[in-house]
C-alpha cells in the first residue's frame, strides 16, 4: 500500500498533522508514507519512523499510489492533488478555481474555512477534523517528532555553555504573524511574567525568530536594568535548532504558533495563551493548558486579523504564573 500525503504549511499545522500517521499505520500496517511538503518544514519529517520519503515542493511526480490524502487548501496543494495519480483520493482539489472536497469526510472542515459561524461554534479539535477528512475512526492520536542524539546535542549543549544544567526552565514564545497581530500576549505583560517566574528560581528562554529580533533587544535592554538575565534562542535557528531548545525546557508557555505544536509533539507541559484563535481546535493530549482571553469571541473569527491593545493585554500575569506554579508541582 502506497500512501501520498500533502500538507505544505503553515510549519505548526504540519507537525500536528503528523497525528494522521499512526491512525494510517493502525489501518494499513504494511503501508509506505510519501509525505509532501515545502522545503521550510521538512527537516522535521525525516527522522519520522512511520514516513518512508519527504519531497519537498517543487517537484515532478510520476510515481502511482494506492491513496492520496491532500490536507491543504491552497493552490499548489491543490494542484499537486489533482495532478498525482492515485487509485483514490481524499481532502482537496480545485475545480475551476474554487476548492473542493474530493470526499464527503473532507466538507466539514472545508466549510469551517469559509463559514464564520460554523468556525466559531466548532468543538472539534484539528487532528479530529483530519482524521474525519481521511475517513478514518476518532482516537486520541499524538504527533510525534523525533530527535536524533546528534539533534539532542544542541539544545544540551546550550544549557552547558550558558551554566543551565539541572536548573529549571521555562521557554516563552509569544509569535505573532502579521495576519493575526493580536495572537500575542503584550510586551509588558511579559516583561511582568518573566519577573515573576525569576522569583520563583526559573530560568527563562525567550524563543522568536526575524520578526522578533527588535523586542527581543528592548527585552533584553529592560531585564539587564534590573538585574534580570534571561536567554535567548539565535532568530536564525533551523527548525531542528528550535526543537531542540524547547526540548530542554521543563514548561513551554506560548501563544497559539509553531512552538505550541513543536512542545507538544516533544511531550512538554505547555501553557497556551489564545486571544484570537480557537482554543477547542487544539487537542491537549493531557500535556496542555489552555487560557483563553475573555475578550476572545469579541474577535474570532471575525475579526482575527485585527490589532487590539485591550486583547492582548486582557489575560493577567497572575493566572498564568499560577498555571505556571501548578504544573511545576506535577514537574
Amino acid at each position: 500500500m502506497k500512501i501520498a500525503i500533502i500538507k505544505l504549511g503553515a510549519k505548526g499545522d504540519v507537525v500536528r498533522t503528523l497525528s494522521i500517521l499512526p491512525a494510517l499505520k493502525e489501518k494499513y500496517p504494511e503501508s509506505e508514507v510519501t509525505w509532501i511538503t515545502k522545503k521550510n518544514i521538512s527537516d522535521l519529517l525525516t527522522n519520522h519512523p512511520q514516513i518512508k520519503k519527504v519531497l519537498e515542493i517543487p517537484l515532478e511526480i510520476d510515481e502511482s499510489f494506492d491513496l492520496l490524502y491532500n490536507f491543504d487548501i491552497d493552490d499548489e496543494a491543490t494542484f499537486l492533488a489533482s495532478k498525482i495519480k492515485a487509485e483514490k483520493k481524499y481532502g482537496f482539489h480545485s475545480e475551476e478555481g474554487f476548492v473542493k472536497a474530493f470526499n464527503i469526510g473532507a466538507e466539514y472542515y472545508l466549510n469551517t474555512v469559509f463559514d464564520d459561524e460554523l468556525k466559531k461554534n466548532n468543538k472539534k479539535t484539528y487532528e479530529g477534523m483530519m482524521l474525519e477528512l481521511a475517513e478514518l475512526p476518532y482516537k486520541d492520536f499524538k504527533s510525534q517528532l523525533y530527535l536524533n542524539e546528534s539533534q539532542k546535542e544542541y539544545g544540551l549543549n546550550f544549557l552547558k555553555n550558558n551554566k543551565l544544567e539541572g536548573k529549571k526552565i521555562i521557554g516563552i514564545h509569544m509569535g505573532a504573524g502579521p495576519r493575526w497581530p493580536s495572537k500575542a500576549w503584550a510586551p509588558k505583560k511579559i516583561n511582568e511574567f518573566i519577573k515573576k517566574v525569576k522569583q520563583e528560581e526559573f530560568e527563562v528562554i525567550l524563543f522568536g525568530g526575524p520578526n522578533e529580533i527588535e523586542a527581543h533587544r528592548k527585552l533584553k535592554e529592560k531585564m539587564l536594568e534590573e538585574g534580570l538575565e534571561i536567554y535567548f534562542n539565535k532568530p536564525d535557528n533551523s527548525n531542528l535548532e528550535f526543537a531542540s531548545l524547547i526540548n530542554i525546557c521543563d514548561i513551554i508557555v506560548c501563544s497559539d504558533s509553531f512552538a505550541l505544536h513543536v512542545a507538544l509533539s516533544l511531550n512538554k507541559a505547555t501553557i497556551a495563551l489564545f486571544f484570537c484563535t480557537s482554543p477547542s481546535e487544539v487537542e491537549g493530549h493531557g500535556l496542555l493548558k489552555k487560557i483563553s482571553s475573555p475578550k476572545l469571541y469579541d474577535f474570532f473569527p471575525e475579526k482575527m486579523d485585527q490589532f487590539s491593545e485591550e486583547l492582548i493585554n486582557s489575560i493577567s500575569v497572575e493566572e498564568v504564573v499560577g498555571q505556571v506554579m501548578a504544573l511545576n508541582k506535577k514537574c
